[in-house]
């Protein structure tokens, strides 16, 4: 019953409609998981991030500040968005992590928050 309300907790703050207890039965961690993951999506960024070492070397030894990787993502995300290419966003991923171990944004933090921007429907 806890883990219901709290994931209703969350629908209810994103102004998501509320689950009902007798329509949905909650998932446990590891089932999530594996749902809500892409292992083909993975293995392209792992298999890019193998020859990313050859290009950029090492991601725990790579200089911060070296590379513009928010730069790279924004023009990374105009020509997803005039090509539809997918390997691109596979590159903006990997940008994203890279960013996240080596970033240098003078503000860099984790907190974990929410921001109240969600994903609108189309």
């Amino acid at each position: 019953m806890l883990k219901f309300f709290a994931h209703n907790l969350w629908r209810w703050k994103c102004g998501l409609k509320e689950i009902s207890l007798a329509t949905e039965k909650c998932k446990s961690i590891t089932v999530l998981y594996k749902c809500q993951w892409s292992p083909l999506f993975e293995k392209y960024m792992r298999n890019r991030l193998a020859l990313g070492y050859f290009r950029y070397g090492s991601l725990r030894t790579q200089a911060k500040g070296k590379y513009s990787n928010l730069k790279s993502i924004r023009q990374r995300l105009d020509l997803y968005q005039k090509t539809g290419n997918d390997e691109i966003l596979v590159d903006i991923a990997n940008l994203a992590m890279v960013e996240f171990v080596n970033g240098n944004h003078p503000k860099k933090h984790f907190k974990s928050i929410d921001d109240g921007i969600h994903t609108e429907k189309n």
